[in-house]
């Protein structure tokens, strides 16, 4: 079953500022991430949305931001984020963080894998904003990917998650990543004194 469109998930009243996570999901699988990643979360407020029912408006209201999708085919955008992929580069990521967690076929779809989450990375990083949760590429067995960190070449702009060889390995790697986003979202909150943590 799929999560409820923008359902508003209060997890705990350790006060943090509220996080929008806007997802897509085909088989499922984007949608079972996504609810581990919302139960593992324990100290926010986290507002999802399935990225089929929003509009670019929706992300105005979120200085902190997850984004979440899988990669299909020869680096195609889940067919949803296909679908809003010309209103998505409308919006204005200025002063905004985002994370991006992607899931790919690494050996079926190697020179593709989580090619989805560089695609969205390239328009947050064009339009003002702040990418957190770069995800380093050891220990994953593809050819190529478009996620790849320019200039660092040793990370993904966001967590991989490859379901379909790896399974095993999705919560460890879940559980990391959530651990190292609230690190860099308590280092931001020093730094430029915008988001309460």
């Amino acid at each position: 079953m799929l999560l409820n469109r923008k359902q508003r998930v209060t997890l705990n009243t350790t006060p943090m500022e509220e996080i929008g996570l806007f997802y897509g999901s085909d088989t499922g699988c984007t949608d079972d991430i996504t609810k581990d990643l919302v139960a593992q979360w324990s100290d926010a407020t986290v507002v999802v949305h399935e990225i089929d029912d929003v509009s670019a408006a929706d992300f105005d209201r979120f200085n902190i931001i997850i984004l979440g999708l899988s990669t299909w085919y020869d680096g195609d955008l889940q067919s949803d984020w296909e679908v809003f992929f010309e209103e998505f580069k409308t919006i204005d990521f200025t002063n905004k963080v985002v994370a991006i967690y992607g899931l790919g076929d690494q050996i079926g779809y190697g020179e593709y894998f989580i090619d989805g989450v560089g695609i969205l990375a390239e328009v947050v990083l064009g339009n003002g904003g702040t990418i957190i949760g770069h995800w380093p590429i050891e220990g994953y067995r593809f050819t190529d990917s478009v996620a790849i960190i320019e200039g660092k070449e040793d990370h993904f702009y966001g967590l991989a998650i490859d379901h379909d060889n790896e399974s095993q390995l999705s919560d460890d790697r879940l559980e990391k990543w959530i651990s190292q986003l609230k690190a860099e979202l308590q280092s931001y909150a020093v730094t430029h004194n915008e988001i309460a943590v």
